[in-house]
């Protein structure tokens, strides 16, 4: 009767079994933490252009978030007057903190109007095509209600350019281009925050807090976000 002889290289009955496997040298895990450091820093210095882009499209109609702060809204009657536009659309939902819709002077586009009337505009090129939304999504909502105003008119609207706040330019475009469908051509134009220094954004905290911010709200409606086709 043969003799049962148990395997050296397995344990536990069987269960487990030692194989030899391939490992990384010194020089391996050198050049794999090189090659980490080259993309890491290339993420870095890459991230902020790429969340702020600036790409015009030619058109007569400049489109306006209403909630961005009035500098950039003053870099908007720059764009404006010096881009041989006919009319600027201002967007935006209820303003945060009244609870919701209550009129269509209580939104961002109501108040973001006025202020680009304030720095030079005439209320002649001035459109304001509020939201109701609030909440989520906000941004796609003030979209949305930019196409039913435009949806409206007489005459199609083939293109157009946004323009909105620094590393908010990214999720802009490709929300309103969610909202319009690949028949409409969206610009973007990107307003600088004079907050930090886009060069060297992780220096400062307003940058940081910005790019963290934003690259996960992109990659959410990149990815996650779903329109309501209803809408």
């Amino acid at each position: 009767m043969p003799k049962f002889t148990a395997d050296p290289k397995k344990k536990f009955f069987g269960f487990c079994a030692r194989r030899e496997r391939w490992g990384l040298t010194w020089r391996g895990w050198l050049a794999f933490c090189l090659v980490g450091l080259f993309l890491f820093f290339g993420i870095v210095l890459q991230v902020q252009p790429f969340l702020a882009p600036t790409h015009r499209v030619e058109t007569k109609i400049l489109v306006v978030e209403g909630w961005i702060p009035e500098y950039a809204l003053r870099k908007a009657v720059v764009e404006f007057q010096s881009g041989g536009y006919e009319k600027v659309f201002v967007t935006g939902g209820p303003v945060v903190g009244f609870g919701g819709y209550t009129n269509d002077f209580n939104t961002s586009a109501s108040v973001g109007a006025e202020l680009l009337i304030k720095n030079g505009l005439s209320p002649s090129q001035v459109v304001m095509t509020p939201s109701h939304v609030s909440g989520r999504d906000r941004t796609y909502s003030s979209a949305v209600a930019l196409r039913a105003w435009l949806r409206g008119q007489p005459t199609a609207v083939k293109n157009f350019n946004v323009l909105t706040e620094d590393v908010h330019a990214r999720r802009t475009q490709l929300l309103f281009e969610k909202a319009f469908g690949r028949d409409t051509q969206v610009g973007v134009i990107a307003v600088a925050s004079p907050e930090y220094d886009p060069a060297h954004w992780w220096r400062y905290s307003e940058g940081v807090r910005q790019i963290l911010a934003e690259s996960i709200a992109y990659l959410y409606a990149k990815l996650i976000f779903r329109p309501d086709r209803t809408a």
